[in-house]
């Protein structure tokens, strides 16, 4: 048995994980915000994508998030379904 996907957990491990790439206070990320907002640059960000796949034993598709455009939520929502496909499939 699994636990349940906890958005809100994830929400929060994913801002670490850009607060940590960008080496900013996890507080100043917002959904809103776009990594490119944060200071990510395009090499950051594939490593926020690399890091995020490894925390949560994910695999985006390669039509993955745009960093300059998608905020935040967006990569958070991206998370979430890869885990629930991932969950329907096993």
């Amino acid at each position: 048995m699994t636990d349940p996907i906890n958005a809100n957990e994830i929400q929060q491990e994913i801002f670490a994980i850009i607060a940590k790439q960008a080496k900013i206070d996890p507080a100043i990320v917002r959904p809103e915000s776009t990594l490119k907002d944060l200071g990510v640059a395009s090499l950051d960000a594939i490593e926020v994508i690399f890091d995020i796949e490894e925390q949560f034993d994910i695999t985006f598709p390669d039509q993955g998030p745009n960093f300059d455009n998608d905020t935040v939520q967006g990569l958070v929502d991206a998370v979430l379904k890869a885990l629930a496909d991932k969950g329907n499939a096993a």
